[in-house]
């Protein structure tokens, strides 16, 4: 498409999540930091929870990409299942082997029997449950009772429990507060300030390749959080349109009228314009904002976490 033209090896703002486009966002750094100390440690119960669009599965990619060879990583990215389609799904990603008809007693056996044989050969097993705040009360329940299966006072299972904001109020509930009392650690995906919307895109630029000065103008990237209000997948959504807008009028800058049009052209963006204020676009008084004075509030560690 439009890669050619602005000298870029690849699209920097696909949809999809890519671990190969993460930016270590000082909040998605922070997420890790905490899952990492969490499954080191041995704790059995874990919560990440985030807007729409904050960047909780491409969390869960990188998290699987990095964790290494001690891990044993089970991901279910759709689980509003019953607790026995949820064990099912275990034993397929586990590659358990079950006799035909087995019942929810037999599933529970040969599932652990694959589990200490896992922690036999010094490994953990991760589960990564997306969407959790689709679950049904029984199937957080037996995710619960999941968590309680150990070897010799050590866990054999540890979960990491993703979803939106709904989910700390399910989880609520007077029903299953034994779920929430072994939480043990959790951390909540905020969206990201105008200084690191600013940093975010420029570094996706540069992964994918781009090596000018300045592709975005300053009015074009303050357009751009103020539309998104910080959520990564807008942020994507409207800086690929804009690009695709630049692109199509023969530009080699993307400016705030490019943002504009990108916005309308978007159905996901007309649901949050409709809940913004009027002047996205509007100029006020003073001078505009330049690279120059935003602070990049990414957190580059010295090592892997």
């Amino acid at each position: 498409m439009y890669e050619q033209h602005f000298g870029l090896r690849a699209m920097p703002f696909n949809a999809t999540p890519d671990p190969s486009f993460y930016v270590n966002l000082a909040g998605h750094h922070e997420a890790i930091h905490t899952l990492v100390v969490a499954l080191k440690g041995g704790e059995s119960l874990v919560k990440i929870v985030g807007e729409v669009g904050t960047g909780k599965s491409m969390l869960c990619r990188k998290l699987l990409r990095d964790l290494g060879n001690g891990f044993v990583v089970a991901y279910l990215p759709y689980p509003a299942l019953s607790p026995m389609h949820i064990q099912l799904d275990l034993a397929e990603e586990l590659g358990v082997v079950l006799p035909p008809n087995a019942d929810s007693h037999q599933l529970l056996k040969y599932l652990k029997e694959v589990l200490i044989d896992i922690r036999e050969q010094g490994r953990r097993c991760v589960v990564i449950v997306d969407e959790a705040q689709t679950l049904p009360d029984a199937t957080l329940e037996c995710i619960r009772l999941l968590s309680n299966l150990e070897m010799h006072g050590d866990k054999l299972l540890q979960i990491i429990l993703v979803g939106q904001p709904e989910l700390d109020l399910r989880i609520g509930q007077p029903r299953l507060r034994q779920l929430q009392q072994r939480i043990a650690f959790s951390h909540e995906l905020k969206p990201i300030d105008r200084a690191t919307c600013d940093a975010y895109i420029r570094c996706r630029l540069r992964i994918a390749g781009y090596r000018g000065t300045m592709l975005f103008s300053p009015w074009a990237l303050r357009a751009i959080h103020r539309i998104s209000r910080g959520i990564p997948r807008i942020i994507n959504t409207l800086a690929h349109k804009s690009m695709m807008c630049a692109y199509g009028r023969g530009d080699v800058v993307v400016r705030h009228y490019h943002v504009r049009k990108a916005a309308a052209d978007s159905e996901s963006v007309r649901r949050w314009r409709a809940t913004t204020k009027r002047g996205w676009f509007s100029r006020r008084q003073g001078h505009a904002p330049t690279l120059e004075n935003a602070a990049p509030r990414i957190h580059v560690p010295h090592s892997n976490p």
